[in-house]
C-alpha cells in the first residue's frame, strides 16, 4: 500500500491525536450534528430572476468571504427562512 504525505494541516492533526486531544462523541452529540446535517439538505431547485446589481454585490460579499455566491445566497435564504 502506498504511503501518501500528509499536508501540513493533516499533520497537526494526526499529532494532536496521539497526543489524545481528541475524545469520541457522546451519542446525543451525534444525533445532533446528524440532525443539522439532514436539515441543511439541499433538495430543491430555485430558478429566480434579481437585480443584475444585487447580484454582483452578492458575488463580492461571497468572494471577500471566501465561499461560492449561491452558497451565500442559500445560507441567506436559509437564516430568513427559520
Amino acid at each position: 500500500m502506498k504511503k501518501s504525505a500528509l499536508s501540513r494541516s493533516e499533520k497537526t492533526i494526526e499529532n494532536a491525536l496521539l497526543r489524545g486531544e481528541y475524545r469520541p462523541a457522546k451519542p446525543a452529540d451525534l444525533s445532533a450534528i446528524a440532525e443539522a446535517i439532514a436539515r441543511r439538505k439541499k433538495n430543491a431547485v430555485l430558478n429566480i430572476r434579481v437585480n443584475r446589481e444585487d447580484l454582483e454585490s452578492i458575488k463580492r460579499k461571497a468572494k471577500h468571504l471566501g465561499i461560492p455566491y449561491q452558497t451565500l445566497i442559500s445560507e441567506l435564504i436559509h437564516h430568513h427562512a427559520i
